[in-house]
């Protein structure tokens, strides 16, 4: 292990840390400093447990302005990162880990989809911090009603 391996595991999760808090709080700035400006986010593993079929997302600022603006002003969000292991490879290096992500509409707390979700992620280092490249959002478990809180997100002709 060098110097640096223990500092690089720490930036590494602190990018999945920004995702997750910059969508919490709403924070355009925050969130869009998790990502590179090609990263791909891939929800589509988990929406499929509910009939969606979201588009793979590509690019920074469309992932960016697609979550925002699914959730500002609409949904309450908080997000419990845990269990996270690090692989660095030089320059790249891969993440998985748990996310535990409330999701509660604003007017009415009541409506809500609890997701467990495994991540998968592939980041790249950029100077001193690291980036998320790709992001895949796989499900492992949840509950409430998902479809009212993504709402917005394409359905099969069949569940329209």
């Amino acid at each position: 292990m060098t110097a640096e391996e223990p500092r690089d595991h720490l930036e590494v999760v602190d990018a999945l840390y920004r995702f997750a808090l910059g969508q919490d709080l709403k924070d355009r700035k925050l969130f869009a400093s998790a990502f590179t400006a090609d990263a791909e986010l891939d929800f589509r593993p988990t929406a499929v447990k509910w009939g969606a079929e979201p588009p793979l997302m590509s690019g920074r600022d469309t992932i960016v302005g697609t979550i925002l603006a699914l959730f500002t002003g609409r949904v309450d969000t908080t997000h419990q990162v845990t269990n996270p292991r690090v692989v660095v490879d030089g320059d790249t290096a891969r993440l998985t880990a748990l996310v535990e992500a409330q999701h509660l509409l604003t007017a009415d707390h009541s409506v809500f989809a609890l997701l467990k979700n495994r991540y998968e992620v592939s980041l790249t280092r950029d100077g001193r911090r690291w980036l998320i490249h790709r992001l895949r959002i796989e499900n492992a478990w949840l509950t409430g009603d998902p479809v009212a809180i993504f709402a917005g997100q394409e359905r099969p002709a069949t569940a329209r």
